[in-house]
């Protein structure tokens, strides 16, 4: 007998509610909620397979521990004792520093990845954290963190509200959104220009979202911060700058003004392969919208200068007003998030409190770059101790991370190496013991993460849909019991993590004269808390000392989980609204316009103007039915256009005597692939496309259907020395590689 649960997809950033159909133990269908608050019944193809991926044979159900080499199946409690076993020698022989964590980014799509970590990494006190940010989107963290002294303080695109909208290395159609939630993103879109609004897309290639545009602007991969700069330089040239109500919470205007004097249009246009009057009309199209926002995403992040390109996309959205105002770009205010406290200076934003030790790359955001992980290993200095020990939660940085078959060997080499994921994958294969979390029918969910990017703010939470299998542990008991083997508390009661969270967290609400709950007795508050486990009375925690959340009875109509679980389509909390000065941390209590690190990046920026590499260059690209290399194993997402193949444009095609679908041979500085080529006229001549998150079927994986079309892993073409000095980003983008046709016969 079949019956149905709701569901919020943990499959990509747009967090689109589903309705599932259950038969027995397994889910056998999915379609769109439609009285989902949010996504209104929008569904896409990761979504509808979601029943397929949950109950994909490749996953992972047991522990497996490896004893004389060969991993085998153990119980829970071996593989905890084999952790604490292995770990905690390291912590007391070499420090905290010798044990590495690295966080992928399905953590921010389940409730236990974005609870627990943060507890794990607190209890380690490692320095050595790395994370899918600085292979994505830490170029925004920074820009966000010295701009708004908060590096968590991201304005997104009111997209349905906005006049104009300027789209700078995004393809929402295809990734549907990132660091800006937004159900539907085509849908918005389209209504965007049905209601007389206009769309400009900036991008090397003519990708969906493209040619939906009104204007497609074919910059040349790389130079997004010129453009900006040149754009922002325009506005204040002919007088168009207006920060309107955001006047008295911005300073260094006038220093800006002077630090862009010379990007001009005609200086940066042989850069950009833009003409100069093309970047005067986006210039002149800001500032006549009545209202007008830009969003730019990974292509402007994983480039040389990703972090002034973050930042001056907010400046354009400051100098013509449209920051912190409906239609232009807002701050979000999640359930979860701490309440409004008074505005004011704070602390602000510090880069480089520590550095990584063979490199000396500074820190961001408390992360060290993706890219340095291998040599932190496999390289000895004087400088302290290498990584002898590595956690890894939800991520396969030999596939993401540049120089993949360095970090392959290195990996290899390490004394101990845990990994929670629900596959034996390329990373996970070389673990010592690797923890499986059960599938999403199985687990709860709520967007801890991705609220705090969402275009509207509302809130919604499920239960899990199917309880957990006999043998299975859920994903917190995991994550908590991990924490203990780490730090020194093996065997003890996995609550204890949750009810020491709770404890810290109201002993430090009382403190605050600015919380609702101050002055009052811990313990009072937290015997109130409501929910089946820890994960959920963490998360009535958070809901009540929230910003709409009841105070514990201060609010008497507030938020509660209670409340939440009484409306399971969600809860609306209605459209964006201004919230300055409230998200300001900076030292100065106001928006810092020009900051320092920023200023001192312009010289090498001013230098871009005059580098082109000669040749080819490489871009990355996205489909909808793909998110990283974990989906090539479901059939139903796979195959088509899905496909890892090398886009090239006829004319270096035919200059280089490749025909469509013949195998092609691309070099970079960390090494080379064969791809099969796809001609097209969708990229640029001299700009060549392979998409990420292939190249699977290493030995030891158990990645059955993706083994069948491994693909090529495009980030072994980078050696890891290219990236972003700011951020720590790596370049993925814009790379210059060389490209010969593999002749008949030829070993490829």
């Amino acid at each position: 007998m079949s019956r149905t649960a709701l569901r919020v997809c943990p499959l990509c950033e747009a967090t689109c509610g589903l309705t599932l159909t259950i038969e027995g133990t397994r889910v056998t269908g999915a379609r769109g909620d439609a009285e989902d608050v949010f996504s209104k019944g929008f569904i896409c193809p990761k979504g509808a397979a979601l029943g397929a991926l949950d109950a994909d044979p490749d996953r992972l159900r047991t522990p497996l521990l490896r004893e004389n080499g060969r991993l085998r199946e153990a119980s829970w409690a071996e593989a905890f004792d084999a952790i604490a076993a292995g770990l905690r020698p390291v912590v007391e022989r070499y420090g905290p520093d010798a044990v590495g964590v690295v966080l992928g980014n399905p953590n921010a799509h389940t409730v236990a990845g974005a609870l627990y970590p943060p507890l794990l990494l607190g209890a380690l006190r490692t320095r050595s954290l790395f994370t899918a940010s600085t292979v994505d989107q830490m170029p925004k963290h920074v820009a966000s963190g010295l701009l708004y002294g908060d590096a968590h303080a991201i304005a997104v695109p009111d997209l349905d509200r906005t006049d104009h909208l300027l789209l700078i290395g995004a393809n929402p159609l295809e990734s549907n959104g990132s660091l800006c939630t937004a159900p539907d993103f085509p849908g918005r879109l389209k209504a965007l220009r049905a209601r007389g609004g206009r769309l400009t897309v900036v991008d090397p290639r003519r990708t969906r979202t493209a040619r939906l545009a009104d204007r497609h602007v074919a910059i040349r991969p790389g130079a997004d911060a010129l453009l900006l700069a040149a754009t922002a330089r325009t506005l204040f040239a002919e007088d168009l700058v207006d920060l309107g109500a955001l006047a008295p919470h911005v300073e260094g205007v006038a220093e800006l003004r002077a630090a862009l004097a010379d990007f001009t249009p005609e200086s940066v246009a042989p850069a950009c392969d833009v003409e100069a009057d093309v970047i005067r009309a986006l210039a002149r199209e800001l500032a006549a919208a009545p209202t007008a926002a830009v969003y730019a995403r990974i292509g402007s992040c994983t480039v040389p200068h990703g972090t002034l390109a973050s930042w001056l996309v907010d400046v354009l959205n400051i100098l013509t007003g449209n920051l912190d105002r409906p239609g232009g770009a807002l701050f979000p205010l999640a359930a979860t998030a701490r309440a409004p406290r008074p505005a004011g200076p704070g602390h602000g934003f510090q880069l480089g409190r520590w550095h990584s030790r063979v490199r000396r790359l500074p820190e961001a955001k408390g992360e060290l770059p993706l890219a340095a992980l291998a040599e932190e290993i496999d390289t000895a200095t004087e400088g302290g101790e290498p990584i002898r020990a590595l956690i890894v939660v939800a991520a396969n940085p030999v596939l993401s991370a540049p120089d993949g078959d360095r970090l392959d060997k290195a990996l290899g080499s390490l004394d101990f190496m845990v990994s929670v994921d629900p596959y034996l994958n390329e990373t996970s294969r070389h673990a010592r013991v690797v923890l499986p979390p059960p599938p999403p029918s199985q687990s709860p969910h709520h967007d801890f993460v991705f609220n705090a990017f969402a275009v509207r703010n509302q809130v919604r939470y499920n239960r899990p849909a199917l309880p957990l299998e006999p043998g299975r542990m859920a994903e917190s008991e995991i994550l908590a019991r991990l924490t203990l083997a780490a730090t020194g508390g093996h065997g003890a009661d996995p609550g204890a993590v949750d009810a020491l969270a709770v404890e810290q967290t109201l002993a430090k609400a009382v403190r605050d004269p600015d919380s609702a709950v101050h002055g009052r007795d811990p313990g009072e508050l937290a015997a109130r808390l409501t929910g089946e486990s820890g994960p959920e009375r963490r998360l009535d925690l958070m809901l009540r000392l929230g910003p709409y959340g009841d105070g514990f009875g201060a609010r008497p109509d507030g938020l509660t989980l209670a409340a939440l679980l009484a409306h399971p389509h969600g809860i609306d909390l209605g459209p964006l609204r201004p919230r300055l000065p409230g998200p300001l941390k900076t030292r100065s209590g106001k928006v810092e316009l020009l900051p320092a690190p920023l200023a001192a990046d312009l010289p090498r920026l001013r230098a871009a103007r005059d580098e082109r590499p000669a040749g080819l260059v490489l871009v990355g690209r996205r489909h909808l039915r793909s998110n990283n290399s974990w989906m090539h194993n479901v059939p139903a997402l796979t195959g088509g256009s899905n496909r890892c193949t090398l886009h090239l444009h006829p004319e270096d095609a035919d200059r280089l005597g490749v025909l469509d679908g013949a195998e092609v041979r691309v070099k970079g500085a960390g090494g080379e692939v064969v791809a099969p080529a796809e001609v097209t006229d969708a990229v640029c001549p001299g700009v060549v496309s392979l998409p990420h998150g292939w190249g699977h079927g290493r030995p030891g994986t158990r990645l059955g259907h993706a083994a069948t079309t491994p693909g090529v892993n495009v980030n072994q073409l980078l050696d890891g020395s290219l990236l972003d000095p700011l951020s720590g980003n790596a370049v993925l983008n814009g790379i210059p590689v060389e490209l010969t046709a593999v002749l008949p016969g030829e070993s490829s």
